[in-house]
């Protein structure tokens, strides 16, 4: 009898045909002796479950009634989760021959890392970074989050500039292995985020509680994603800049919150006005209409706030750029993370 190490867990909603074209390569590449696999369905209407019955026997079902979101979908799941550690998976990921095991390696033998990210490459351009991930995530001092990779639109192509395994702020949700006792012990995704930047909040608060996040290039998938933010889709810019705003105000520590909002409440309202002078005025509104809902709830987030100051062990987080990256783009056009000088402070001394 084997004991299986690992499940991995996707979120579907409404995504057959997304599934009919990755989940063979997740099942092809998951051997059963050491892994279960399962979809988490979020309600979905179209044929997703007929399709998971009928052409995928061996895999996993668990299913909600309704559209819970990134978060919480991923939350109710987890809480069904029996194995040590678990693969949380997009639907639209393909994976690889023996993605599993050099993740699966660095939480066995280091019971300080809570999280590890594989290399995540663009589906549909194969030698491209993709850019949710990419090469591991860090943030600068104003809550930007970037990538080893990819730094805001700009993608890099991957020649193992990036291969070193280092230690992260953050690791995408699209491929994100985690120990599965530390994430019920630490909370979770925030469900009230619904989707957008999620994960970032939750390994930000795993790092403050000394927990490590780790990338591996061992191990590489592709993702095919939804690319940058999409003019056409307010909505998501408004839960990126909202999530955001709340996981400053959730993780940041006191010295520094008050100018750091300030400095957004700035940069933000530049970020509208760019928006708005390209015609994408939806966008443009709803980063403002961010700000207002921010200021509305905060409040509800003060709790919050105060358990994880309470439970930080770490004075200041070296995965934290202390400086800006909109200046070190912008102004002193340092479009990629090896030109942002960040690396030498990060990478242990050999």
């Amino acid at each position: 009898m084997f004991y299986k190490r690992i499940t991995v867990l996707i979120l579907n909603w409404n995504g057959k045909e997304l599934l009919e074209t990755f989940l063979p390569s997740v099942v092809n590449n998951s051997p059963q002796m050491l892994s279960e696999v399962i979809v988490a369905d979020n309600g979905s209407t179209d044929d997703s479950l007929e399709l998971l019955r009928t052409q995928f026997p061996t895999v996993g079902l668990i299913t909600f009634e309704k559209n819970l979101g990134f978060a919480e979908g991923y939350n109710q799941a987890m809480r069904k989760i029996t194995t040590p550690f678990a693969v949380l998976l997009n639907n639209d990921v393909e994976v690889t021959p023996g993605w599993l095991k050099p993740p699966l390696d660095i939480l066995e033998s280091n019971p300080d890392v809570a999280c590890v990210q594989p290399k995540i490459r663009s589906y549909s351009k194969r030698r491209a970074f993709e850019y949710a991930g990419a090469a591991g995530g860090f943030m600068d001092r104003f809550g930007y989050p970037f990538c080893r990779g990819r730094i805001f639109d700009t993608l890099e192509l991957d020649y193992g500039q990036y291969d070193r395994n280092i230690d992260l702020l953050w690791g995408s949700g699209a491929c994100l292995f985690v120990r599965t006792a530390a994430y019920k012990k630490e909370g979770g995704l925030d469900e009230s985020f619904f989707a957008h930047q999620e994960e970032i909040d939750f390994c930000w608060r795993l790092r403050c509680r000394g927990h490590r996040i780790v990338y591996t290039n061992a191990s590489y998938v592709y993702h095919k994603g939804g690319g940058t933010l999409n003019v056409s889709n307010p909505h998501k810019t408004y839960l990126n800049f909202r999530n955001n705003l709340l996981m400053i105000y959730k993780n940041m520590p006191a010295r520094q919150l008050g100018f750091v909002l300030f400095m957004r409440y700035l940069l933000d309202r530049i970020a509208a006005v760019q928006f708005f002078i390209k015609g994408n005025r939806d966008d443009a509104r709803a980063i403002l209409k961010a700000h207002r809902e921010f200021r509305r709830i905060k409040a509800n987030y003060r709790k919050a706030r105060f358990a994880n100051l309470r439970q930080t062990k770490l004075a200041s987080i070296p995965e934290i750029m202390n400086k800006s990256l909109l200046w070190a783009y912008y102004v002193q056009r340092r479009t990629t993370f090896g030109t942002l000088g960040f690396i030498n402070e990060i990478l242990p001394k050999e």
